[in-house]
């Protein structure tokens, strides 16, 4: 085994990086938040103060649960959050293929 390959448990950078899915998790989150403040800070706060009081959650945690997401924009904005999921999803489609970032965007359109 070469010394220095991120698989070799001699290297001091061994277990030092990032999962998939802590990638994943950050895209969508990012994803969330652009959309979010396009709109506006009311927005963005209004549905990061609703995530809390409602659920006890952060943004990140919609990643997990994005009914979290999806209920708290249905109940603020009725109708029109369709439109705010639509854009959520425009800033995801790229990743789409990947099998959680297509779950997050499954839940949140239903």
């Amino acid at each position: 085994m070469v010394y220095g390959s991120v698989f070799d448990e001699t290297n001091p950078n061994f277990g030092y990086g990032v999962s998939d899915n802590v990638v994943q998790k950050a895209m969508v989150t990012v994803a969330i938040e652009k959309v979010l403040l396009d709109i506006g800070k009311p927005t963005y706060d209004k549905v990061l103060k609703t995530l809390y009081t409602e659920y006890d959650s952060y943004l990140p945690d919609c990643y997990d649960h994005p009914e979290y997401l999806a209920s708290v924009l249905r109940q603020t904005y009725g109708v029109s959050y369709k439109s705010i999921i639509k854009n959520i999803e425009l800033e995801l489609i790229e990743f789409s293929y990947k099998h959680k970032i297509q779950n997050f965007l499954t839940v949140m359109v239903q």
